[in-house]
């Protein structure tokens, strides 16, 4: 119990560090963070792909479940960032 009690207390300490770190970014910032936070994602795909190839099953599936999740973030970080950038390209 004193276990969770302590990894509930850091989950929610991250979550309100993460809230208040993000906060105060200012909008011109936002595109090198997103691109920031894509090069952390593809790390978890590694990681992930890592996990599948264990031999255990419950391993594979999570595994599987991260490299699926992962690559959502990781694509769906790119489109934003594209957008992001386009809007800074000039009209002709």
């Amino acid at each position: 119990m004193d276990l969770f009690i302590s990894s509930l207390t850091i989950f929610v300490l991250a979550i309100f560090v993460g809230f208040e770190v993000i906060n105060k970014v200012p909008p011109l910032l936002h595109t090198p963070l997103m691109s920031g936070s894509n090069a952390i994602s593809g790390i978890t795909v590694v990681g992930a792909m890592i996990s599948v190839a264990t031999p255990n099953t419950f391993t594979t599936i999570l595994g599987f479940i991260a490299v699926v999740l992962a690559m959502i973030n990781v694509v769906g970080g790119f489109v934003v960032t594209h957008r992001m950038l386009g809007m800074f390209k000039r009209k002709e």
